[in-house]
C-alpha cells in the first residue's frame, strides 16, 4: 500500500471559505431606520437595547423571517399551499443567510390534550416501548395514546376493481383515550341552577344565561315554540321526556314563525357557545358566568391519567405508562437507563437522550403529563431547545429570544454553556437579551436604540463587550448597574396567612405574606413559587393578579382599544361635534367602506405571500373621509390615534381637548414606561415586555389592595428596571400590597421582605428556606438565592 503524502504548503483560500458574514443592508421592518450591519457567522452575537428599540424587528422579523421564507420557496407550489405564507421583509439586501431555527418565547399550545410529552415526542417513544415490552400486551402504540379513541365498525364496502363487488368488512382500532373525559383528564360539570330558574316557565323568563333575553327569537323563542316543550309550564314540572329533550336533545330542525331554526338540548348548546371558547378571550360578565356555572373535576374513571384501564394495566417492571408520565423526568431517565432490552436498544437510546436533555437544560423537575399550556414562557422556550441539543446539524443559525427568562441566577450559567456548545459545533447563534450575565459571553454585541419606538431603530454600537462598556450608549452606561440594599424597610400593616399549601410540589407550606410592603417570592425555577402565589392566594375580592399569559388580539386591536382608552375619546369627539360615538370607531360606523377599517387592502395570492397595500380611499387612516372632518382640539380621530402616549397625555390633559378619564389611563401607560408607543399601534407588533407592561397599566385602575406580579422585569432593559422599581414603590406608598415572583437581583435587593423557596426544583423544592429582609438573606448566605444576591450587591 502506497504511503500517504501531505502537501505542507498552505494553498490559497478557497472561494467557499470567504462567506463568513451575514450581511444586512437597508432594513426597514417596523421601526428600523435603514439599518445596515454585518454579522459574523459561527459566532455568538447578542443584540441589546431598550425594550422597543428594534431588536426583534432586526433578528426575528428580518433575518430569521427571510431565511424561513427562502427555505419554504424550495418546496413545490402544491406543498407551499399548505404552509403559512410569508412576505419578504422590508430590506434591500440580505446576503449569506443560513437555515434559521427559531426558539422563541411563544407559549406552547394550550390545547387540553397537549402535554410536555406530546410536545417533545417523548410520549411517542414511550408508547412504542410499552407496545413492545408491556405485559399484558394490549395492542400497537395507539393503544397507549390518550389522543386516540377506540373505534369499531362493520358493514359492506364496494371494491371497484374489475367487477364491482360488495364485500363485508369489519374494522377496529384500539385507542388509549379514556371514554369519560375524552383524554383530557378532567371533566366539566354544569350547575343547572345557574342556567335557569326551574320555578318559572320559559315564557316567564326562566333562563339566567347572559344574553338570553325572554324575547330573543334565536334562543329562547326556539325553545318556547319548538313543539317539544310546553312554554307555559314551570321547568320543575316537566315530564321525564320533556326534561330529556330540554337538556340533551340532538340538533333538530324546527320552524319558528316561518323561519328554519335548529333546536338543540341546553347542555350541548352551552358547551358549544361558551365552553368551546378560550376563557381569557371572553367578556368579563361571560367569564364570571362560566366560572359560576362550570366546575372542572378530575375524571373518576381514569383518575386524571387520561388513559383507558387497558392502557394502565400493561406494565414494564411494575410501572405503567401513566406512572412513567407522572414521574419527574430526572427519575424517569433513571428508570429508562435501568431497562436492558437489546430488541429495542435504538429506541431506548433515543428516549434516554431526550430525557437527559431535559435534565441538562434544567427541566428535570417537570413531568411528561404536565399540560404544555401551564409552562411559563421561559420553560416553553427551553422545552423547544431540547430537540436541538443533540442535533448533528452544523452551519445553522439558531435564534433565541431572551433564553434566560424565568431562570434563577444559579441556572443562567447552565444556559450560557448550552449556547456556547451550539456555537462551538459550528453554528451561528443570535440572541436577543437584557441580562448582563448572558451579554458577558458574547463574541459580538449589537446595541440598538438610542430610544424605543420611533426614537429607536438604529445601530448605536457593534463590537466587543469591552467596547460596549466603554461606549456612551444607554446599555453601555447601565451594564454595571447594581441596585443597593435598602437601609430601612417598610413595616407590614398585616399579613396574608397561607396554611397547609400542597398545590403541585408544595410540602404543606405555612407562610405569612406581609401586607402593605413590597414582598418578593424567589427561588430556582420549579421550586414552587407560582404554586404558592397563584395556587394559594385566594383570587377573590381585592387581589389583582397579572401573569405572563399572552394578550390576545387581532391586528385591529391596539393600546387604545385594549385599555378602554378609546371609549372616553370617542365620547368626547361625539359630544364636541354633536354626532354618535360609533362614528369614531374603525370597527363600526366610521370605518372606511373600501378596507372595512383595516387601513390596508389584502390580496391573497394562494401559495405566494399575500400582498398588502395602503387603502387608496382613506390613505391608511381607516376612517371615512366625512368622519375626519370632525375635530377635537384641532385634531381628527386618525391624528389622535397616531399620537404617542406621551403626546396624547399632554393633549388630553389640558385645554379644550381635556378628557380626565382618558388622561388618567394615559398617565398609567406613561408610568409603566410606554410613553413612546402610539395609541393606534397594532398589539401584534408589540414586544413581549411591552405587552406585559400594557397589561399592568390596564390593571392599575382596578379596585384592589393586593397586586400579584409574575416576573414583571421580563423583556425590560437594565435602564427600565429602575423605572419599574419606582412604579412598585409608588404602588406600595399609595397603600397597596405588592407581591412579586422574580429572579432579578435588583428587585430582590429593593424588596422589603423576601420569601425564598427551595432548596431545589420539583420534589427537591416546595419548602420555604428563608423568610426575612434582603439584608438578612445576604448576611446569612444560607440559600442559593442568598449567595447570588450577596455577589450581586458586592458583599
Amino acid at each position: 500500500m502506497a504511503p500517504r503524502t501531505n502537501d505542507q504548503q498552505s494553498p490559497a483560500p478557497h472561494a467557499a471559505d470567504s462567506h463568513d458574514l451575514i450581511r444586512v443592508h437597508g432594513a426597514r421592518e417596523n421601526n428600523l431606520k435603514d439599518v445596515s450591519i454585518d454579522l459574523p457567522k459561527r459566532r455568538l452575537t447578542v443584540f441589546t437595547g431598550v425594550s422597543g428599540s428594534g431588536k426583534s424587528s432586526l433578528v426575528f422579523s428580518t433575518i430569521a423571517a427571510e431565511s424561513q421564507r427562502l427555505i419554504n420557496e424550495t418546496y413545490s407550489a402544491f406543498v407551499q399551499g399548505f404552509m403559512p405564507t410569508q412576505a419578504r421583509p422590508d430590506v434591500d439586501v440580505l446576503d449569506g443567510l443560513t437555515t434559521a431555527i427559531i426558539v422563541d418565547q411563544q407559549r406552547m399550545g394550550s390545547d387540553p390534550r397537549s402535554t410536555v410529552g406530546t410536545a417533545t415526542d417523548a410520549n411517542a417513544m414511550l408508547r412504542i416501548l410499552f407496545s413492545r415490552l408491556g405485559t399484558p400486551h394490549i395492542g400497537p402504540p395507539g393503544a397507549f395514546a390518550f389522543n386516540v379513541p377506540s373505534v369499531k365498525a362493520s358493514g359492506a364496502i364496494t371494491v371497484e376493481r374489475g367487477d364491482k363487488k360488495a364485500v363485508k368488512a369489519t374494522f377496529s382500532r384500539t385507542g388509549g383515550m379514556c371514554t369519560r373525559c375524552e383524554g383530557r383528564g378532567t371533566v366539566s360539570d354544569i350547575d343547572l341552577t345557574q342556567l335557569y330558574d326551574d320555578s318559572k316557565s320559559i315564557a316567564e323568563g326562566a333562563f339566567t344565561i347572559p344574553g338570553w333575553k325572554s324575547d330573543s327569537w334565536w334562543t329562547v323563542r326556539t325553545y318556547a315554540e319548538s313543539g317539544f316543550l310546553d312554554p307555559d309550564k314551570p321547568i320543575a314540572e316537566f315530564t321525564e321526556k320533556e326534561m330529556r329533550d330540554f337538556l340533551y336533545r340532538e340538533p333538530t330542525k324546527v320552524k319558528v314563525e316561518g323561519a328554519n331554526l335548529t333546536f338543540e338540548g341546553l347542555i350541548p348548546k352551552i358547551q358549544k357557545s361558551f365552553l368551546s371558547k378560550d376563557r381569557e378571550s371572553m367578556q368579563p360578565h361571560i367569564r364570571e358566568f362560566v366560572d359560576r356555572a362550570v366546575t372542572f373535576t378530575t375524571c373518576r374513571e381514569c383518575d386524571g391519567t387520561r388513559l383507558t384501564e387497558g392502557a394502565r394495566s400493561s406494565k414494564i417492571k411494575k410501572t405503567s405508562i401513566a406512572d412513567a408520565c407522572a414521574m419527574e423526568i430526572r427519575d424517569l431517565a433513571e428508570w429508562v437507563r435501568a431497562l436492558d432490552e437489546p430488541s429495542v436498544a435504538p429506541l431506548l437510546a433515543a428516549l434516554q437522550q431526550t430525557l437527559d436533555s431535559f435534565v441538562e437544560i434544567g427541566l428535570g423537575y417537570l413531568a411528561l403529563d404536565r399540560p404544555s399550556g401551564t409552562l411559563s414562557g421561559g420553560e416553553a422556550q427551553r422545552v423547544k431547545m431540547i430537540r436541538h441539543l443533540g442535533s448533528s446539524l452544523t452551519d445553522v443559525t439558531y435564534v433565541f429570544d431572551e433564553p434566560t427568562i424565568g431562570l434563577h441566577p444559579h441556572d443562567i450559567q447552565r444556559m450560557n454553556d448550552l449556547l456556547l456548545r451550539l456555537r462551538d459545533k459550528g453554528n451561528t447563534v443570535l440572541v436577543v437579551e437584557h441580562k448582563p450575565e448572558a451579554i458577558a459571553i458574547a463574541d459580538h454585541v449589537v446595541d440598538l436604540g438610542p430610544g424605543a419606538g420611533t426614537a429607536g431603530g438604529a445601530v448605536c454600537f457593534e463590537g466587543t463587550l469591552e467596547g460596549l462598556r466603554a461606549s456612551d450608549t444607554v446599555t453601555g452606561r447601565h451594564l454595571d448597574d447594581r441596585a443597593a440594599l435598602k437601609n430601612e424597610v417598610r413595616k407590614p400593616t398585616g399579613a396574608l396567612e397561607i396554611r397547609g399549601a400542597t398545590s403541585h410540589n408544595l410540602r404543606d407550606v405555612d407562610v405569612d405574606i406581609p401586607l402593605g410592603v413590597l414582598t418578593v417570592v424567589t427561588g430556582v425555577a420549579g421550586s414552587g413559587k407560582s404554586s404558592l402565589v397563584h395556587g394559594s392566594i385566594p383570587a377573590g375580592e381585592g387581589v389583582i393578579s397579572i401573569d405572563q399569559s399572552p394578550i390576545r388580539g387581532s391586528r385591529r386591536s391596539n393600546p387604545a382599544t385594549y385599555t378602554g382608552l378609546l371609549d372616553p375619546i370617542r365620547k368626547a369627539f361625539a359630544k364636541a361635534n354633536g354626532v354618535k360615538p360609533a362614528l369614531f370607531s374603525a370597527n363600526s360606523e366610521g370605518a372606511c367602506p373600501t378596507c372595512n377599517g383595516a387601513g390596508v387592502i389584502f390580496v391573497d395570492l394562494g401559495m405566494m405571500a399575500g400582498v398588502s397595500s395602503p387603502c387608496e380611499d382613506c390613505e391608511g387612516k381607516r376612517f371615512q373621509a366625512s368622519v375626519l372632518d370632525y375635530h377635537l382640539g384641532g385634531r381628527d380621530i386618525s391624528e389622535v390615534l397616531a399620537m404617542s402616549v406621551a403626546e396624547a397625555e399632554e393633549f388630553f390633559g389640558r385645554g379644550e381637548a381635556s378628557v380626565p378619564a382618558a388622561h388618567k389611563i394615559l398617565r398609567r401607560l406613561a408610568d409603566v414606561g410606554l410613553g413612546y408607543v402610539s395609541l393606534g399601534q397594532p398589539l401584534t407588533t408589540l414586544s413581549g415586555g411591552e405587552r406585559q407592561r400594557l397589561k399592568l397599566a390596564t390593571h392599575m385602575g382596578d379596585k384592589g389592595g393586593v397586586y400579584v406580579l409574575d416576573e414583571p422585569t421580563t423583556g425590560l432593559h437594565l435602564a427600565d428596571v429602575e423605572q419599574l422599581l419606582g412604579l412598585l414603590d409608588r404602588l406600595v406608598d399609595s397603600g397597596k400590597s405588592v407581591i412579586v415572583i422574580e429572579h432579578h437581583q435588583a428587585v430582590m435587593a429593593h424588596a422589603d421582605w423576601i420569601i425564598d423557596l427551595g432548596p431545589g426544583a420539583g420534589h427537591d423544592g416546595g419548602t420555604v428556606v428563608f423568610e426575612g429582609t434582603p439584608s438578612d438573606l445576604v448576611a446569612a448566605r444560607s440559600t442559593l438565592t442568598g449567595e447570588h444576591l450577596a455577589a450581586y450587591v458586592g458583599e
